[in-house]
Order: structure tokens, then sequence, then C-alpha cells
């Protein structure tokens, strides 16, 4: 499969087919584990499993988050209603 390259704001971004996604069990806005193979000049695309992407978050990112729950628990409660 060729695909060509294109740039978007300041990154260059290659499209994925649909087919392709499904194969890999990924929908848009999840992420995704990319790995350089640079001996083959490949680069290869994983899926993440639902316990990597959570290891891969920051931990102060997600101290930041639990404190802001806890800190506006009431009213996040309220919302949700």
């Amino acid at each position: 499969m060729i695909k060509r390259l294109f740039k978007t704001g300041n990154s260059v971004v290659i499209s994925l087919p649909r087919e392709v996604l499904d194969s890999l069990g990924v929908k848009n806005g999840e992420n995704v584990n990319l790995e350089l193979d640079q001996k083959r000049h490949r680069l290869i695309v994983s899926p993440l499993k639902k316990d990597q992407a959570v290891k891969s978050l920051d931990e102060d990112f997600a101290r930041q988050v639990n404190d802001f729950i806890e800190k506006y628990k009431p009213a996040l409660d309220e919302l949700a209603k």
C-alpha cells in the first residue's frame, strides 16, 4: 500500500484507511504506539492495550487530574445529574 505524506500545521501526517484501523482494532482519537525500526527503515504502528494507555500517562498529570476531581467533586456531581 502506497500512501502520500502531507503537512498539517507543523506536522507531517499519513492517513490510515478504514480497513487498516479496523484490522488494528483502533478508532479515530485513540492512542497507538509508534516504533521506528531504523535497520529496516520501517515505522511500526501497534494498538495500545488499555493498561498500556494508562501507564503512558504522566504521573504528575494524573495527580493533577485527581486533585482537580477531589477539589471540585461536589460541582462535578451536580453537573453529572
